[in-house]
Parts: C-alpha cells; structure tokens; sequence
C-alpha cells in the first residue's frame, strides 16, 4: 500500500515537473514570445491626399498579416491589406490615397493600422496592435503673390521683392536662388506680407530668385520674381607678385596666423593666406551678416552711404585678381568692397545708424567694425587702425566709429567698404546712389504700401 503511494507522489512530481518545464520553454521560446507589433508612422500629422502614407511596422517574430483602414466622420474604407506565408520582420509601406480622396470634404481623419504577429503566443493566434493615427486633411496649396518688386538686378547687385503668403497650415517660406541661397523675408506692414531684399553675387554669371511657400500637409506654392536680368563685365587685375612683398608684408601676416605656421616658403605663405586664412574670415563674415529679424517692419529708409570725408576710391568693387611670380599662376581671389582712402587715420562716420554687430580683429580684413540697419543689410569697415564701438552698441549716423589704417592685409592706410544683403557682398555703389535707391528700394515700398491699403 505504502509502495503504491510511493509511486502515485512520485508521478504527480513527474507530472509538476513537466507541467513546470512546459511554462518555462514556452515563457523562454522565441515562438512564444508576447511582445506586440510595433507600428510607426512617417507623419507630422497632416495629409494632403496626393502623397501616399508611410508606414512602417517591426515585430521579433515576423508580421503575419496586416491591414489599414481610412476612417472618417461617415464611412471606413480599407486602404490596405496583405497576409504573408512567410512572415515579414520589418515592413515599410507606401499606401496610396483612396481614389475618392479629393472629393473628401472631412478635415480630420483616422487612419487605423492593426497588424499581428506570427507568434504562437495567445493560444497560436499571435499578438495584434492596434494603432490609430489622427490626421489633418490639407489640399490646399499657400496662397503666394508678388505685391511690388524691383524693375531689375545688376550682376553684383541688389533689388527689393515684396509678396504675401497664407495657408491656414503655413510651415516655411524663403526666396530660393539658382546658387543655392535661401534668402529669408522679414513681416512687413499688415499681417502676411513680407519683404526682402535680394543679391546676385559678382561670382555667379546669372540670377533667378522664386519665392517658395510650404504647408505641414507638403503642399507647395513658387512664383518667379520676375527682375530684368542685367550682366556686368568687372575687371580682371593680372599682379605679380614681388620678392620684397612677399618678404615683408606676406612674412609679416604668417607670423600672426596659425595656418601659415611652420610654412617657411613665401609663395606658399602668400597662397595659404589669399585662399584659406581668407576663406576663414570670409565665412564668418557671412555667418555674421546672415541675419534677419523677424519683427514687422512699415518702411525702410535709408541714407545714401559715402562713411568717408573727401575720399577717393583707390579699387573697385569686383576685381578679379589674378596673382602670379615669375609668369606662373600663384593664386586668385575677388575684392568684395571698395577702397577707400583720404588722410592717414581718418575718421569712419556712416550716414546710417545700425546695430554694431561685431567689433574685432578678422584675420586679412584687420580690425573691423561691421554694422546692421535693418533688413538684412549690412556694412563692413575694415582695416581700421582703431574701433571706437563695441559688439552690441548702437551707432547714430554720422557716428565716428573708427579710424581707417592698415590693419590685416592692408599696404597702407586706407578703408575696405563693404556692403552685404543677408550673407552676400554687393556693389557699394548702388547704396551710394541716391537715384538708385529710390528707385529700387524707396519707389517700391511706396507702391507696395499703395497697393496693400487698397486690398
């Protein structure tokens, strides 16, 4: 009797055991596991109806099948499913709008996506989600239209584009360039519009601007800033270069600067600081100058510039240089301002007030003041043998804000006058004519104010 108990314990062990086993391998199989399909969606919560959805679903064990289904106010309506005999581990899936799309007049929808697994967990059924996106329905493009504009663009210049734009669901607008600058354009007067000025580099051989309008829902609005094109032939300097200017200026700044250190060869010297110290300088200068504000602005106004007293222009505005020694090319570069010269240490006095927006030392360009006036517009002075302004001050017009000098790469003394619009250097002649700027910047802010009242 006691024998038979013996073995009746000892079976219900075995059977605990087994029973135990069981639920460990499936608690540790990866055919049991119990983890849920992962589902994503490459949405910012917006759809515009033209552009298929993208979804993506990622599950250990495989997808077995999965379905999408547009859900809205009145109906549903399955965009999309597929079964798989072989289960898929990671799935990206492009799914089209419902060729009823643009007859839908519902502003939000659901989008629902379940998708289940090929786990044998859950009773060999597999783990289901369930994934409900919500979206705005947007098929409207931005509204996009050019108030006023300048007539024309010179190669090397500048022109004014005022436009509007609206969209309920508005993300982003610039002034796109043929030479990959985005131009940003700053509020103007009433509730969207907005302004901006443009450049055309003296390096680039031809210009187109188009204004471009972007919704959350990817729609997308251009227009062409319709400016009569004008080339510009600018000189071309052939220099050669001389042993005592390579032995004594050139010598002189490679002391000053780190990537002439341990360069013992003045060609070398020269051409590390003609193209890499100037590249340096150049960039921050553009990094500085680059800015626009975002408050709203009614008008523009501003002086004809001519900062220095009595001076003569002594080199010109888009000068290609062209460096040789000893009748081999050595290097090139362009002058991007204008020269400026009068009586040694002169005073710098601009016509314009501005933001003093850096005050320092910058390589080639010496010491060098640069001032912003508003919409992006900016002024450099450089090699000036003293600055008497700081970073952050506000000069008045007529301000002394330096002395011209000899600062940097600078022979003798004299100012390097530059004129930037949002990055780009531009010809300081046209900002220092008075007819030019009224047609150009004055005459088109009047027109445009003209035409917005009357709307």
């Amino acid at each position: 009797m006691r024998r038979r108990n013996g073995k009746s314990s000892l079976g219900v062990k075995l059977i605990f055991a087994l029973v135990i086993a069981g639920a460990v391998y499936v608690y540790s199989s990866a055919m049991f596991e119990r983890d849920v399909p992962n589902i994503g969606m490459s949405n910012n919560g917006y759809w515009n109806l033209k552009e298929p959805l993208k979804i993506n679903i990622d599950d250990a064990s495989g997808v077995k099948s999965y379905s999408v289904i547009l859900k809205s106010k009145d109906d549903e309506n399955t965009l999309h499913y597929e079964q798989f005999i072989t289960p898929k581990g990671s799935l990206n899936i492009e799914v089209e709008p419902p060729r009823s799309a643009y007859a839908m007049k519902d502003k939000k929808i659901k989008i629902i996506v379940q998708a289940t697994d090929s786990s044998k967990w859950n009773f060999l059924n597999g783990n289901t989600a369930i994934k409900e996106f919500e979206l705005k329905i947007d098929k409207k493009r931005p509204e996009l239209s050019i108030i006023s504009h300048s007539y024309k663009i010179k190669q090397g210049g500048a022109a004014l584009v005022i436009f509007k734009v609206s969209d309920d669901n508005l993300k982003d607008f610039y002034i796109q360039t043929n030479f990959d600058k985005k131009f940003k354009a700053q509020p103007f007067y009433k509730d969207g519009y907005y302004i901006s000025l443009l450049a055309w580099p003296v390096t680039s051989q031809d210009f187109k601007a188009t204004i471009v309008a972007n919704d959350y829902a990817d729609n997308s609005s251009k227009m062409y800033v319709p400016l009569y094109i004008k080339q510009k032939r600018y000189r071309v300097s052939n220099i050669k270069l001389s042993d005592s200017f390579l032995k004594g200026k050139i010598t002189q700044l490679a002391e000053e600067f780190l990537e002439t250190q341990g360069v013992e060869e003045p060609i070398e010297q020269f051409k590390i600081i003609n193209e890499n110290v100037r590249a340096k300088n150049e960039k921050l200068i553009h990094e500085i100058t680059s800015k626009v504000s975002d408050k709203i602005i009614s008008d523009f106004k501003i002086n004809k510039m001519y900062p220095l007293k009595n001076a003569q222009v002594v080199a010109s505005f888009g000068d290609h240089r062209k460096y040789s020694y000893e009748g081999k090319p050595v290097s090139e570069s362009y002058h991007l301002g204008i020269d400026m010269a009068s009586n040694a240490q002169a005073q710098i006095r601009p016509q314009n007030s501005g933001d003093v927006v850096y005050a320092d030392y910058n390589g080639i360009y010496g010491n060098m003041p640069i001032i912003h006036h508003g919409l992006g517009l900016y002024t450099l002075y450089g090699h000036c043998s003293s600055v008497e302004v700081n970073n952050g001050d506000f000069t008045n017009k007529n301000q002394n804000i330096a002395n011209t000098g000899k600062s940097g790469y600078a022979m003798g003394d004299h100012l390097h006058f530059g004129v930037l619009i949002q990055g780009v250097e531009v010809r300081p002649a046209e900002w220092m004519d008075k007819e030019w700027m009224k047609l150009n910047i004055g005459d088109v802010i009047k027109s445009a104010k003209e035409i917005i009242d009357r709307s």
